[in-house]
């Protein structure tokens, strides 16, 4: 698996970058030996440290951790533990996990434009419509064709708070999300369309 270590604000040292990449790597083959890549980025503040691990352990699936500490080590450790929770949670799931999507898979596909708007504290110009949001980034993403229980996965491995996914069992566009009681919430549309009752619950 490639490794990638970066710092933001500070030098990462040869001691730290080792210590970082043989203990992921340890992490990594105990579940999913066939994992891609992973990227480590250190990043230096007031009040100490933080770190993001990022590991693509196959297609479209990332898992995700994060720590901060006063000690960089540490702040790594906390990250690699969260990381390490995941994949244990998953393991045996991900071990049916393609690197690649099949030509079905890829036909079932749909692509998004996919946009980052400017937070409240943003300053507009006079130009500028109030009502009119300020799109500051702009991609193409692509939504996929899952079960709920498969997009529960990729949100918990990833730590994103919500994921917008093609149902599998009704094709219709569904969204998971999480709740601040610390349940998943889950927007299915056709439900109410149809009057039909969700097969099960995402919780």
């Amino acid at each position: 698996m490639k490794i990638s270590v970066t710092g933001r604000h500070m030098n990462v040292g040869e001691s730290l970058r080792d210590h970082a990449t043989s203990k992921l790597q340890e992490v990594a083959e105990k579940y999913f030996s066939r994992a891609i890549e992973a990227h480590i980025v250190f990043d230096k503040h007031n009040h100490g440290f933080q770190t993001d691990i990022q590991v693509h352990v196959g297609r479209n699936i990332m898992v995700q951790g994060h720590g901060e500490a006063d000690d960089a080590y540490i702040a790594f450790d906390m990250a690699l533990s969260r990381v390490n929770g995941r994949l244990r949670r998953y393991k045996n799931k991900l071990k049916d996990t393609r690197s690649a999507p099949t030509h079905e898979e890829m036909a079932e596909m749909i692509e998004a434009q996919k946009f980052v708007l400017a937070g409240a504290g943003h300053e507009k110009s006079q130009d500028e419509a109030p009502e009119q949001p300020l799109v500051i980034a702009e991609m193409t993403t692509q939504i996929e064709t899952l079960t709920v229980s498969e997009a529960v996965m990729r949100m918990d491995l990833s730590g994103y708070p919500a994921i917008v996914f093609k149902n599998k069992s009704n094709g219709g566009m569904n969204v998971i999300y999480r709740r601040p009681d610390g349940n998943i919430g889950w927007i299915d549309p056709s439900n109410t369309a149809t009057g039909k009752k969700p097969a099960a619950k995402a919780s």
